[in-house]
């Protein structure tokens, strides 16, 4: 199989995120594939404002909730063996792992 995938991996935890990264990073570079990445790709903030007093008595006070939403993008050649451990990867909850074949 000869070909390009591309791994878009997304997380609100960045931390996870990247650990995820070097993993790949460490597999492209054991198996001698080429990498092209991790690209950071804009944070989106999902915010929300909530009313403090739920009777809606009071002062119209609110409280902001935010979460940042981290997304990375990498490229590699398409080696089937390669592919196969980078799926073996354990992923935590938080993080999305997406890869297309091109």
């Amino acid at each position: 199989m000869a070909g390009k995938a591309r791994i878009t991996v997304t997380s609100p935890d960045a931390k996870a995120l990247d650990d995820i990264c070097t993993q790949i990073k460490d597999i492209t570079k054991a198996t001698g594939i080429a990498l092209s990445g991790p690209v950071y790709l804009p944070t989106k903030r999902l915010m929300v404002a909530v009313r403090r007093s739920p009777c809606g008595d009071g002062s119209e006070t609110f409280e902001h909730w935010e979460m940042r939403v981290h997304k990375r993008l990498m490229d590699i050649a398409g080696d089937e063996r390669t592919l196969r451990q980078i799926m073996r990867i354990r992923v935590p909850e938080n993080v999305a792992v997406r890869i297309t074949l091109d």
